[in-house]
């Protein structure tokens, strides 16, 4: 007897009395044959969960199991793609039906008839292991497909193709078990559980920094190769274009983009900006480098849950090839009202906010999907996750970034109040922060300068400093502070002003080198010590203030181009000069 509906409640949908499908199966549902996934079975009901729009679907259509998880499809073809929550290429969709999915439409991830010009790595008679690369092909202009032997397959290689073009369905070799005697054959393509974390060698410990470009994260905040942050703040703070900046300008070799949940019109804007971008260090489109997944917040609420899982298995497989790549989630709220969503439709007891009692330990299976590795291939790769969060009304309390706190070592708050005021980046520096620092300090040490650390704890200090006075400043005004007080007050403009701050639209400042930072930091210190040195001598820091020089440093960012950072060489003198009038 086959499975049937018996009930739909929205995106879930009951079969009654099966004793054939299996817990995290992947089924197709009714005659549209619509997508769903095994989430709970009870003595004596199974409830699935559809990917897709359940409008039109009625009791008594057929369930059936296909006897797999759900799964990702990984090979060439993957990047340059846009795919929704499930994998499939929205651009093809778009090609074949128009503006809009119908339901239960299969089409495949890769393109079945593209001919890509394989190189094979391995010949008959040689043995080979999991995870081994046994051919390449040139993906994009930027990256090289590493093809892998499959995860479970071992042993001696007893037909293999010679180089040639072929489809990502073609069988290029044959593996049999020295063991069992049981060949598989292997192909370009593979399938892997979304859910289930690949598998590596070992891990390594974080060394190396995420290089973004942006000084208010290299400098003060920084995040490291295989690490994962939190990237909190309210509407209109600017968390998209603070991960539109990062993917466009981080060091990484493969950008993940999830727009996860999020408004249609902003994730068409992110498409656009992205398939237009020029990769600043190959020149090439940053489009050939890219996997965009778009899971709006007009489409299923069930696919939005999914992609998540889809982008970070996309993510593990580029990283198994020997690739440092990065995935932005925007935003990880959205997925967790998903998953709350149909925890209702489950009844199952809600827990703070309604959300689910599990949610700490999703956030958590998510961010340890991040890590700096040795893969099975023998090469190092990172996966580094950065993970938007949406709390309602700027609510860093709420459960969703009160528990991504808990699993994630840095931290950015973004800032409302500093974004009303067009301070951008908006990332308050007094609740943000790093725990990666002492891990990068090495690497800092040997790659930027020595004193490069010492110089971003003084420009922390300055910070702090500040918020501490202008508590008595607010009171009862500057006029009556010392003039060191003064001058630190200024100082800590300068920092906030002409460091923190960054123009994502000026061709100079949107994305800067660490060395510039670095030798901005020292620009900034040597007009402190000099100014402190005229404090001492009694001269009044609104003498100083007028001579201009504070304005002068703080217009470093935009006078000093990134190609001639040795200018920056010629400040102290300036700064000498200009106090020396006042004399």
């Amino acid at each position: 007897m086959s499975d049937v509906i018996y009930s739909i409640n929205g995106s879930v949908i009951s079969v009654r009395n099966s004793l054939t499908l299996a817990m995290s199966e992947m089924v197709y549902v009714g005659e549209k044959k619509l997508l769903g996934e095994v989430i709970r079975i009870d003595d004596d009901r199974v409830m699935i969960q559809v990917y897709e729009s359940t409008t039109g679907l009625k009791p008594g259509e057929e369930v059936v199991g296909t006897g797999n998880l759900l799964n990702a499809v990984l090979g060439p073809g993957i990047l340059r793609n846009i795919y929704d929550g499930i994998e499939r290429p929205l651009q093809q969709i778009a090609d074949e039906q128009g503006a809009f999915i119908s339901e239960g439409r299969s089409i495949p991830s890769l393109d079945a008839d593209k001919k890509w010009d394989v190189t094979m790595k391995i010949k008959v008679g040689d043995k080979v292991r999991e995870g081994e690369i046994f051919a390449t092909c040139p993906e994009t202009s930027l990256i090289e497909h590493r093809s892998m032997i499959p995860i479970g397959v071992n042993g001696t290689v007893v037909k293999a193709v010679e180089n040639g073009s072929y489809t990502v369905n073609d069988v290029l070799a044959v593996v049999q078990n020295d063991n069992t005697g049981r060949q598989t054959e292997v192909t370009l393509h593979q399938q892997w559980p979304i859910r289930k974390p690949r598998p590596i060698l070992k891990r390594e410990p974080i060394s190396m920094p995420l290089v973004t470009g942006q000084r208010v994260v290299d400098t003060m905040f920084p995040i490291a190769k295989g690490g994962s942050s939190a990237l909190p703040g309210g509407f209109g703070a600017g968390k998209t274009m603070m991960q539109h900046q990062i993917a466009k300008w981080c060091d990484a070799d493969i950008i993940i983009y999830v727009g996860c949940g999020e408004r249609g019109n902003e994730m068409t804007q992110a498409l656009e900006e992205f398939s237009e971008l020029t990769d600043p260090k190959s020149g090439k489109p940053l489009l050939d480098r890219t996997v965009l997944i778009a899971n709006t917040s007009n489409m299923p609420v069930a696919a939005r849950e999914a992609s998540i899982y889809t982008g970070v298995t996309i993510a593990e497989y580029y990283r198994d090839m020997g690739y440092h790549v990065a995935l932005m989630a925007d935003s990880t709220s959205r997925w967790a009202e998903a998953l709350r969503e149909i925890s209702g439709r489950l009844e199952e007891m809600p827990a703070e906010e309604g959300f689910p009692a599990y949610l700490p330990s999703r956030i958590a299976q998510f961010y340890e999907r991040a890590g700096y590795v040795d893969t099975l291939s023998g090469s190092k790769g990172s996966v580094t996750l950065i993970g938007a969060v949406s709390p309602q009304g700027g609510d860093f309390s709420e459960p969703v970034t009160a528990n991504t706190k808990r699993f994630v070592r840095c931290f950015w708050a973004l800032d409302k109040s500093l974004a009303y005021a067009r301070h951008f980046p908006a990332m308050n520096w007094t609740d943000s922060y790093s725990e990666y620092v002492d891990d990068l300090s090495h690497w800092y040490n040997q790659n930027v300068a020595h004193d490069f650390l010492d110089l971003r704890a003084e420009m922390q200090e300055i910070l702090h400093e500040e918020s501490n006075l202008m508590e008595v400043v607010k009171l009862i005004g500057s006029d009556v502070l010392p003039e060191d007080q003064k001058l630190t007050l200024e100082i800590a403009r300068v920092i906030r002003v002409g460091f923190l701050q960054q123009n994502a639209f000026h061709k100079d400042d949107t994305s800067v080198s660490l060395q510039k930072q670095y030798k901005m930091l020292k620009t900034i210190d040597y007009l402190k010590r000099a100014c402190s040195q005229y404090v001492a001598k009694k001269i009044p820091v609104s003498l100083m203030v007028e001579t201009g020089i504070f304005e002068k440093v703080i217009q470093i960012k935009y006078e000093v181009p990134n190609d001639k950072i040795e200018m920056l060489d010629e400040y102290p003198a300036k700064i000498d000069a200009a106090l020396a009038s006042i004399a």
